[in-house]
């Protein structure tokens, strides 16, 4: 079985894992009514996308949603 010849240092160690690292996910205004949603997606707040309704969203969920 191979063996390493000699140690990882720390640096070289470190540079490998740099891209390991998290990002937050990026975060839009919705138009319409002013709630934080992801980009590209439609506003589960009020239903709308690019300035058009594409989703029924009732009274009823909207208040469910403000409760919590």
């Amino acid at each position: 079985m191979a063996v390493p010849f000699r140690r990882t240092s720390k640096t070289k160690k470190r540079m490998r894992r740099t891209h390991l690292k998290k990002d937050a996910p990026s975060l839009t205004t919705c138009p319409n009514c002013k709630e934080t949603i992801t980009p590209h997606r439609a506003c589960s707040n009020c239903g709308f996308y690019k300035g058009k309704e594409v989703i029924k969203v009732t009274k009823k969920e909207v208040e469910t949603k403000e409760n919590n």
